[in-house]
């Protein structure tokens, strides 16, 4: 072979190379992103070409899929009571992605997910188009519609937990929002999908209040004061605190008082509980002092940045603050912050006598066949508190439905404790305050089957007949008849 024959070959066998090892690097390399690249439409196209997967409450589905005969995306997500269930599904929208549990289990729902291989083997070889698998949650169905039915058109949120376990068994939040409108890809889905964003709805619909929104849960938070105390070995449920009233802050010269003529100075903590005493929970907060409360609530959940139901919760915070703002955090004001899953994990640690359960809310992912991908293990968080402590502030939050702020809880033939809590909002409390009511029932056998947080952020009540009591503990009473009556 002449010189320049070879020079050629040796030319062209280069070219050869480059493209296998282009090649193999696209396919092994590369595989992953182009797959997952959002304009990799022939990805999106396989993906809607067969149907999705479904959320499972109470052995039903609660979504679906349907043919849309036309387009490339042949199926398209369908939701049944879908503002209902919208804080807990999320999302699956052909144009605008997923969220939560839509999200965070697509690789299952579309059957995608590498715990599916053998199930797509099968198909393959049978010629039956791919199936996704299913989640199964830890939703009661009744409990979740008396959380949204109780909410009605007010502005707020519910969180319902099995204090035994930490299965979530309620989510709601209002306004609300129907994931089908927007599950398609044409202009009424653009449409619906932009009437339901901030920047056009004040109401903001899309916000899951029981999960991604923040409070100041105001006198419920009394309850984790009221643990601290216990725990500190300084307080006792039944012993006069040295409380006056009014009381002034520390390094201040502001006076903090009581809402009404109600009897606490000196009071007990069972009586403050139950009459709702911000002096004695503001004092007793100076007294245990900004480190040993900080330590306290965050063995209740507060300030965990990375707490999952696997839906990421918004983070609850205690804050580190000066002496004056500490008091003022012990009755749940100050910068003292809560979502209504936090302060469901605060009333289910005490009815669980001091142990918090992780709170979750999917059962089991289950694959086409129904054989169990993925079974969820409950698991313990901490112990913010003893066993005879959480049972001693199980008789205080007692106390608080017999013959306290919260009697409207009451359930006849029933032990539930509660407690009340209405928050300032605004500067210098100017606007509207936020109403919330936590709570847990006792079955007849003694067992705790449900604890429940509630938060009234808006509705069209009279600023005076604005309370906890009033508003949101018949919310929650709802909730509690809706699992009790479940198991009966």
């Amino acid at each position: 072979m002449n010189k320049p024959l070879r020079r050629i070959a040796i030319f062209c066998g280069l070219l050869v190379l480059a493209l296998l090892a282009r090649d193999n690097w696209i396919q092994l390399v590369q595989a992953d992103e182009l797959k997952t690249d959002p304009k990799n439409r022939r990805v999106a196209i396989a993906r809607y070409s067969q149907p999705r997967g479904n959320i499972i409450v109470d052995g039903k589905s609660i979504t679906g899929s349907t043919d849309t005969k036309s387009g490339d995306f042949r199926y398209k997500r369908t939701y049944k009571n879908g503002p209902m269930w919208s804080p807990v599904t999320g999302y699956a929208s052909q144009a605008f992605g997923a969220n939560q549990l839509e999200a965070l289990n697509d690789g299952i729902l579309t059957g995608d997910d590498d715990r599916l291989f053998f199930n797509r083997t099968i198909d393959m070889l049978t010629g039956k188009p791919q199936k996704g698998g299913n989640v199964v949650t830890t939703l009661n169905a009744k409990a979740q519609k008396a959380a949204f039915d109780g909410l009605g058109d007010k502005k707020g949120a519910v969180a319902a937990i099995n204090p035994k376990t930490g299965a979530i068994l309620a989510l709601a939040s209002t306004p609300s929002y129907d994931p089908s409108s927007f599950a398609g890809n044409g202009k009424s889905d653009t449409a619906e999908w932009s009437k339901l964003q901030k920047e056009q709805n004040d109401e903001e619909p899309m916000l899951n209040r029981a999960l991604r929104q923040t409070y100041p849960p105001g006198s419920t938070f009394k309850v984790v004061t009221a643990a601290a105390g216990l725990e500190s070995g300084e307080y006792d449920l039944d012993k006069a605190t040295d409380s006056e009233d009014p009381y002034k802050l520390p390094d201040s010269q502001t006076k903090l008082g009581n809402e009404g003529n109600i009897p606490c100075e000196n009071a007990t903590v069972r009586n403050a509980l139950r009459y709702s005493c911000n002096t004695v929970f503001a004092k007793m907060s100076h007294k245990i002092g900004n480190e040993q409360m900080i330590e306290t609530a965050n063995k209740f959940g507060f300030n965990d940045k990375e707490l999952d139901t696997p839906v990421r919760a918004a983070e609850s915070v205690y804050p580190k603050d000066n002496r004056p703002q500490n008091a003022m955090a012990g009755i749940g004001q100050a910068s003292n912050r809560a979502t209504p899953l936090q302060m469901a994990m605060v009333a289910s640690s005490v009815a669980n006598n001091g142990a918090l359960m992780k709170p979750y809310m999917v059962d089991q992912l289950v694959a086409p066949n129904l054989n169990v991908v993925e079974q969820h293990k409950p698991s313990e968080m901490s112990r913010p508190l003893s066993s005879e402590n959480a049972q001693k502030l199980q008789q205080g939050m007692e106390t608080v439905v017999q013959k306290g702020t919260g009697t409207s809880a009451q359930i006849p033939g029933v032990t539930v404790g509660g407690k009340t809590g209405t928050a300032q909002r605004g500067e210098n409390n100017s606007e509207n305050p936020y109403a919330w009511f936590i709570s847990y029932a006792k079955d007849q056998d003694g067992s705790v089957p449900v604890a429940v947080a509630v938060v009234i952020e808006g509705s069209d009540t009279l600023r005076s007949d604005i309370a906890g009591g009033k508003l949101a503990a018949p919310v929650a009473k709802g909730v509690m008849k809706a699992v009790l009556e479940g198991k009966q």
